[in-house]
């Protein structure tokens, strides 16, 4: 996560952590369907519109990291050096992604995910934003205009390898399997960076 500078955006970021961290208490807790807006604004010790002005959902408490997931994939397009290859950038950043979603005591979360309908519809819709930004990313770094479904369909690919390598036994080899893939696919579609000097 994003360490915010100023005192300001700290005391707003550390009070966003503590809704999120109170809402992912109770919905373990009591299970997701059970806890509502107010019971975590409570056991926040906030109000209901400040829970509000930090989560525009109940759903988005539980991706609490949405905004700054999708922020270091778009970065690993933009943020990349002028003659490092775009597909082992995107690799590395969703490998980390994959680590982060795949430590120690974050099973029980997937589990709440994947049984609760609406988390599961939010999840699928938060993918493909972010397969949308990413293509987006993608696109502006390539002198392809007429390329933007090769960017997207990869930017795709790479948001479903996260997905795909969270739920596998080894996620580690499950991202080289997909990204051979991935490569070969970058590859074939002619994309190239825009060559520099």
């Amino acid at each position: 996560m994003t360490v915010p500078s100023g005192r300001r955006e700290r005391k707003k970021a550390a009070t966003r952590q503590k809704i999120a961290d109170a809402a992912l208490r109770l919905f373990l807790e009591r299970g997701y369907d059970a806890v509502g807006i107010r019971d975590v604004a409570a056991e926040a010790d906030v109000a209901v519109t400040t829970l509000f002005s930090h989560f525009a959902s109940k759903e988005a408490l539980v991706f609490d990291q949405d905004e700054d997931f999708e922020q270091r994939l778009m970065r690993a397009v933009t943020g990349r050096a002028p003659h490092e290859p775009l597909i082992p950038a995107l690799r590395r950043e969703i490998q980390a992604l994959v680590r982060h979603c795949t430590a120690d005591g974050v099973a029980p979360i997937w589990e709440m995910i994947d049984e609760t309908p609406a988390l599961r519809e939010y999840e699928k819709s938060m993918r493909l934003r972010h397969a949308e930004s990413l293509a987006t990313a993608i696109a502006a770094d390539l002198d392809l205009p007429r390329t933007a479904t090769a960017c997207r369909a990869i930017a795709r690919f790479a948001i479903d390898a996260y997905s795909l390598a969270r739920e596998a036994a080894d996620p580690e080899a499950a991202l080289d399997e997909i990204f051979r893939m991935i490569e070969a696919a970058w590859e074939v579609s002619g994309c190239r960076p825009r060559a520099t000097g």
